[in-house]
């Protein structure tokens, strides 16, 4: 798993159906628990509405995904919500459709396609980024090959968050999980096999989607 998508900040949306509104509010979170704090807020932000349908995925997989109908029949309301966010491929977010009635039954099919337009026209509006995977090592070399390393490094994507500076020079690193071999290949090379990375963990990071 090297990247995912999800979204910069909170969009919002409302649309109308048959005099009914329907409001959709989706935010990034991190954890289950965050995603239903999202879902109760909007319940006592709007407490005259009659439903509040939700759906989240979290993960970088999408490994936890729940949806709920709030009192619409079964698979009206969450289960089209979950959907349109699968087929956008996104993770890390809930989603919350509030409605309030306007007095004209929709029916099974027209609950689900408003309840799924309303996810979509939040969506137009939303900014979306990368999570992109990082390896964060370190590399200790001479002080002489220090600076052509860490601009060798750079050039090719890598984000250099530290140099220490005794008798040799520590560069602390973040590597797309991608470009590792690339980062070993140079250090090998400019150190003639001297120095080598040294993994300490790994760490998730926001980026701009690619086109």
């Amino acid at each position: 798993m090297l990247g995912y998508l999800t979204i910069a900040s909170e969009a919002e949306a409302e649309i109308e159906v048959s005099r009914s509104r329907f409001r959709c509010l989706i935010v990034r979170v991190e954890d289950e628990m965050s995603a239903r704090g999202v879902v109760e807020a909007a319940r006592r932000e709007h407490w005259n509405a009659r439903h509040h349908c939700s759906a989240f995925v979290l993960g970088p997989t999408g490994a936890v995904e729940r949806s709920s109908d709030d009192g619409e029949p079964p698979g009206t309301g969450g289960a089209p919500m979950l959907e349109v966010l699968r087929g956008r491929e996104l993770f890390d977010v809930v989603a919350v459709v509030t409605r309030w009635f306007g007095g004209t039954l929709l029916g099974t099919g027209g609950l689900s396609r408003a309840y799924a337009d309303a996810v979509r026209a939040a969506l137009e509006g939303a900014e979306l980024i990368e999570r992109v995977e990082q390896e964060l090592v370190d590399v200790t070399v001479d002080l002489a090959a220090a600076g052509r390393l860490e601009h060798e490094l750079r050039s090719r994507g890598t984000n250099v968050l530290r140099i220490d500076y005794t008798d040799v020079a520590t560069l602390q690193l973040a590597v797309p999980m991608v470009a590792v071999p690339i980062a070993e290949e140079i250090v090998a090379e400019l150190t003639e096999g001297a120095a080598e990375l040294v993994h300490r963990g790994r760490r998730w990071v926001d980026a701009p989607v690619t086109p």
